[in-house]
């Protein structure tokens, strides 16, 4: 092994100014980004088929093309026709946008390099990328982790945002080896329900910003469209709420959302009761009906419970137990709760709300 040279240690302490920003336009994707995307920098987009990927991608880029900068689009799934037509159907067929339609990842980066290096590069997706030195079919680990190494590789020399689309697994998981999003500076997941038009942005790994940030967005005939208000849309109905219907407050990254949720219980038909979870950790309904029945005397038993977050979106903090607490007694009492009120607060297992743990009613 040949002798190695030290290299210069510097303290923790230093002048590091900020990172530069690559601005689209769209406030939603740029906050989620953490402000814009960085030069040089590898961002993984995952999402289910047809949520819509590629559409906020080539929105995207047709932004800053329009603000003057080179962007490259290249598909390993359609052809350039198909492209093409959905430029003209969300009214960007002149953005400026190149485009390209390529698998062989070595003629990619030859494309890239051809030229002024493109501010922005869409690469969708990175599961149909292959290179001709690695002697497997495109989609393996060894492809994936080739054609990424290569394509980041380029972003970090050129100053470019390699922008990669992933396919998903059943589980809602980027397909491939893990390695993947380890080689990228940013993971992304596009979320939502096809039945519903509401879409969520929401970063799992970001090495230039937050990771709780959530980007809104409502797919619409002409594609995807902001929305500042998220609040306006997780909301059922404006008027009277049913039984079983509680509003609970969270904080998604640096904005509060107002979320509705939705309880059932309705006598069961079977020897044993269903328990049917949309938007929320169906262990954590469990407990909370668990700690219902032993610690407040409520059966549940005999019925089945459903429990739905509207609009598509999916809570993950603690702080929604007692709203889904308030929705289940609502539910099993059939009887609404007061209107304008909002509740929000961990429950534990001993039955009592976390020392924070407030419910507000106007």
């Amino acid at each position: 092994m040949p002798k190695g040279k030290p290299v210069k240690l510097v303290g923790l302490k230093g002048d590091s100014p900020a990172p530069p920003r690559i601005v689209t336009g769209l406030a939603e994707l740029d906050r989620v980004a953490g402000g814009g995307f960085v030069p040089g920098s590898g961002v993984l987009i995952g999402g289910d088929p047809g949520i819509g990927k590629s559409t906020l991608l080539l929105q995207a880029l047709a932004a800053l093309s329009r603000q003057g900068r080179r962007t490259i689009y290249v598909s390993g799934e359609e052809a350039i026709a198909q492209v093409r037509l959905r430029a003209e159907r969300l009214g960007l067929a002149d953005s400026g946008v190149l485009l390209a339609s390529e698998t062989n990842v070595s003629d990619i980066i030859a494309t890239l390099a051809d030229g002024e290096p493109p501010a922005a590069a869409v690469i969708d997706s990175i599961q149909t990328i292959w290179s001709p030195v690695i002697e497997s079919a495109p989609g393996t680990v060894s492809q994936l982790k080739a054609g990424c190494e290569a394509l980041v590789r380029f972003a970090k020399q050129a100053g470019t945002a390699m922008l990669l689309v992933g396919h998903v697994t059943k589980e809602g998981q980027i397909a491939g080896p893990k390695v993947v999003e380890h080689m990228v500076d940013t993971v992304l997941y596009f979320e939502g329900d096809r039945g519903h038009q509401f879409r969520i942005l929401r970063a799992v790994k970001n090495r230039f910003g937050p990771t709780d940030e959530i980007g809104v967005f409502e797919m619409v005939d002409q594609g995807l469209v902001e929305t500042p208000n998220p609040s306006a849309l997780f909301l059922g109905g404006a008027g009277e709420r049913p039984s079983g219907a509680a509003v609970f407050a969270g904080v998604e990254g640096s904005r509060p959302v107002l979320v509705e949720i939705q309880a059932l219980a309705a006598p069961t038909a079977y020897g044993t009761p269903r328990r049917a979870v949309v938007g929320w950790d169906s262990a954590r309904l469990a407990m909370i009906l668990a700690v219902l029945e032993t610690r407040c005397g409520l059966s549940f038993s005999g019925r089945d419970v459903y429990l739905s977050v509207a609009g598509g979106l999916r809570i993950t903090e603690p702080a929604a137990d007692l709203a889904v607490a308030a929705a289940l007694i609502s539910a099993l009492a059939d009887k609404p709760l007061p209107k304008q009120c909002v509740v929000f607060g961990e429950v534990a297992l001993s039955g009592e709300s976390a020392p924070l743990a407030v419910r507000i009613c106007g």
